[in-house]
């Protein structure tokens, strides 16, 4: 029996009350000897560090949990409209120091530690990064919930409880090298697994008519291979207000764990077959889907998440409303964060008819008015794309359901076109070709209410090009969401020293209303100010160069420029451009053109995708770059190139705070968006970058005289399909024919011949994507600005302090209010006081 159920809590539920936890420095101390001596069990012979961590973590867990439980009441008594975030990642990144922040806990925490004898920054280092995401989809996933706690919205967000991350990256001998990151292997004391809201998922089987008991014919999905989804809950706490959030992520257990007959007749493998398979869909983040087995994991997960959590909200809402469905579209939202979460719009439809017994366009108007869907990408090469022998064979009720709403929604094209037949073929969900594909991205954008980018000249690309058919179409669907990023994490808590030598200018509104920082912009030509501006910003670049000096042995001076591209390696990026400067630069040393030089330490980092080979490649470039710059005499206190092995969010933590330079060099029309170039920008970093995602308004806010332009355009890249000729453009530039001819020559691969043949074919191919060659002089012309412009101590600052000051766009409160009041409508709800 649930104990929520028993008739004297019922009855008497003051009696499990507890008075409200302490919050100084006294009642956190002695919480923290309860829990590292009795709960963890502590002695002489067992004490780790982990024990430390764990009882810290514990103590503030039990906090929040004060806050959850009010603030989950305050939703459930108001009976509000709530919307629910879906994404297969949430990279959250260390949750001890962002729960102090928000908790306002910093000092007596801190306080309380010393007492202890022990030092919380210490403890801090102790945690492990949460392994639920790769790159910027799941980091403003994680800056999202963190907002909208802050604004006291209520959002849950849905994920996936990976056992194991991305994976950790090493480098060895210059190569990208994959380890697991078994990110739980001491458990997550921020969790609390709710058993008790399990869940069936359903695979393979097949589909079956039958009359139902009122006389009508049906669809059912039966002998299927089931898992259960079990509940973790992880807190999300605003900031300073009282809410606390909820993150639930889905871990896949099996129906039966231990086969006692298999096991008896000595078959121990088989005994627990079904559990291993079982945990397969949760146990890594993005498996290699290079083999049809990954593709195949790819989906599974993709549809586990999306099946538990829907199946989640409609037990909640029969709970409160039996089965009458009329206000639930009223009363609920759902945002599929990307493509890959697709799956819940005929899942929605399954449940709703063959579990709660809506007929079709009943269940259809529930899903058409409940969905939204935010696309992350302009590469076609990204969108989801099943094949439908593999979509049917795992899903097969959901593969007729998609038939039927592609049939109806051809039906509409049509009408809307008679006769185009070409038209038809381009916006079918399902492609018909040697493989039939299901198109995901097309049936989010068939299905969904709404389908936003997430930077204006994305947007307007999606509507133009890529979705350009579904706009003309449906033109009052899509809509612009610029990206933002919290200003708790990625100010206030990753940057003390900025914080509050900014506080102690223009006060503290700016933690949660950045416009704030627009007071900087008074101070951009104080002498006394810059000053303190720039000793904050060398204590931080002291503090990044000890860690590039500790993870790559490469020592970074203060004083010199730090010169900085962190993010995923892909070859849109163009961490390849970033190179062939480093190389110019190397070949300039070497022939002694060094006069007016500005010393610069570059540093890049990110991870490829295990079976992206060019990106590989491309770290390995860079790696033997490094080795021939940082050995050569010299390039001593003129250059150095570093890989940072591992780029996480804890690592982004402390480099933001101490970047110079934020290399935002994407190809023009590729990068959706980039958050990266955001938080870079509100520490103070100057942004060189083309006109690409919010690249464009970044340069609006803060002014084309505080950002370094280069590049083509978006509509220059287009014209120069079919017309790019990269041999010619290197013929015509001596330096860009030197930096080719050192790749060529082997100098950076004595010992590897041919090692970087791929990487020279690629900017020499007139099928180039990323145009390397075309934008290398501009970026060079950029470049040398930068430099120019570094050695003017008073006036880079003075920009830096403008980028600062311009940043409060870019802060995901603006982001989610704008989701809020176009998309989601839903009410502010301020958590209970007991």
């Amino acid at each position: 029996m649930n104990i929520a159920n028993k008739p004297f809590i019922a009855k008497q539920p003051s009696m499990l009350r507890m008075p409200p936890l302490g919050m100084n420095a006294i009642g956190l101390e002695e919480d923290f000897r309860r829990y590292f001596n009795h709960t963890l069990g502590w002695d002489k012979a067992s004490v780790s560090s982990y024990h430390v961590y764990s009882s810290c973590a514990l103590v503030l867990r039990d906090r929040l949990v004060e806050r959850w439980r009010r603030t989950q009441r305050a939703y459930d008594e108001t009976d509000c409209r709530q919307a629910y975030y879906l994404s297969l990642e949430f990279l959250m990144g260390r949750a001890l120091g962002n729960a102090l922040l928000n908790l306002d806990l910093q000092g007596a925490n801190a306080e309380a530690m010393r007492n202890l004898g022990l030092e919380l920054e210490e403890v801090r280092e102790l945690e492990n990064d949460a392994g639920l995401g790769n790159g910027g989809l799941g980091r403003l996933a994680a800056c999202f919930l963190d907002s909208c706690a802050t604004l006291q919205l209520p959002v849950t967000g849905y994920g996936i409880r990976y056992e194991y991350g991305m994976f950790r990256q090493k480098i060895e001998h210059g190569y990208q090298m994959e380890e697991p990151d078994h990110w739980l292997r001491n458990g997550n004391p921020w969790e609390i697994e709710r058993p008790e809201y399990t869940v069936r998922v359903k695979f393979g089987g097949r589909t079956d008519f039958y009359t139902s008991a009122d006389g009508h014919a049906r669809l059912r999905w039966v002998e299927t291979q089931d898992v259960l989804a079990v509940p973790f809950d992880m807190p999300i706490p605003g900031y300073r207000n009282g809410t606390v959030n909820t993150l639930r992520l889905w871990k896949a257990a099996a129906t039966e764990e231990f086969d006692l007959d298999e096991f008896n007749a000595g078959s121990y493998t088989e005994a627990v077959a079904a559990k291993n398979a079982a945990e397969h869909i949760t146990m890594v983040l993005y498996p290699n889907d290079a083999s049809e087995n990954g593709k195949e994991l790819r989906l599974r997960q993709q549809y586990f998440l999306a099946s538990a959590s829907l199946q989640d909200v409609l037990r909640r809402w029969v709970y409160k409303h039996g089965r009458d469905f009329s206000g639930f579209a009223g009363k609920n939202c759902f945002q599929l964060n990307d493509t890959h979460p697709t799956c819940a719009v005929p899942e929605l439809m399954r449940l709703l008819m063959d579990e709660h017994r809506l007929g079709w366009d009943e269940a259809w108007d529930i899903t058409s008015h409940t969905m939204a869907y935010t696309n992350h990408t302009l590469l076609p090469e990204a969108l989801e794309r099943w094949p439908v022998s593999m979509f049917g064979r795992l899903l097969p009720r959901l593969l007729d359901i998609v038939y039927e709403i592609n049939a109806r929604f051809m039906e509409e094209v049509s009408l809307r076109w008679p006769g185009d037949t070409e038209r038809e073929r381009r916006m079918s969900i399902v492609e018909e070709s040697d493989v039939p594909q299901i198109r995901m991205a097309y049936l989010a954008v068939v299905a969904c209410h709404s389908v936003n980018g997430v930077a204006a000249l994305h947007s307007h690309l999606l509507q133009q090009h890529l979705f350009g058919d579904f706009f003309e179409l449906w033109p009052g669907k899509f809509n612009n969401k610029t990206n933002g990023v919290t200003p708790r994490r990625w100010m206030a808590s990753s940057n003390p020293l900025l914080s509050s030598l900014i506080d102690g200018r223009i006060g503290d509104a700016w933690r949660t209303d950045m416009s704030a920082l627009q007071g900087l912009r008074a101070f951009a030509e104080d002498k006394e100010f810059q000053a303190e501006w720039h000793q904050v910003k060398q204590a931080n670049k002291q503090r990044l160069a000890q860690m590039v000096a500790r993870d790559c042995g490469v020592e970074f001076d203060p004083a010199a420029m730090f010169d900085v591209q962190v993010k995923r390696i892909h070859e849109y990026k163009r961490q390849l451009l970033n190179v062939l400067h480093v190389i110019h630069l190397y070949d300039r040393i070497k022939r002694g053109d060094t006069a007016d030089w500005t010393p610069r330490c570059v540093l890049i980092g990110g991870k490829a995708a295990p079976g992206y080979v060019m990106a590989k490649r491309i770290i390995r470039l860079v790696t033997a770059v490094a080795d021939v710059v940082n050995h050569d005499p010299d390039t001593k206190g003129l250059l150095r190139l570093a890989f940072l092995p591992d780029y996480r969010v804890s690592a982004m933590e402390v480099i933001c705070p101490a970047a110079d330079l934020s290399e935002q060099i994407s190809t023009a029309g590729k990068e959706a968006s980039g958050t990266g170039n955001m938080k870079f920008m509100m520490n103070g970093a100057i942004t060189i970058g083309t006109l690409d995602g919010a690249n464009i308004e970044i340069r609006e806010e803060v002014g084309g005289e505080n950002f370094f332009l280069f590049g083509l355009t978006a509509e220059q890249v287009q014209a120069a399909r079919g017309h790019y000729d990269p041999v010619a453009i290197i013929a015509a530039d001596a330096d860009l024919a030197r930096v080719v001819h050192l790749l060529k020559s082997g100098h950076f691969n004595l010992f590897e011949p041919g090692l970087f043949d791929p990487v020279v074919q690629s900017i020499l191919s007139p099928g180039d994507s990323w145009l390397t060659a075309a934008d290398f002089r501009s970026y060079l012309n950029a470049q040398q600005n930068v430099a120019t412009a570094y050695r003017d101590r008073e006036g880079w600052t003075r920009m830096s302090i403008l980028n600062a000051a311009a940043s409060g766009k870019f802060s995901s409160d603006r982001t989610i209010q704008d989701y809020n009041r176009d998309i989601w409508r839903l009410p502010q709800i301020p958590a209970h006081t007991e």
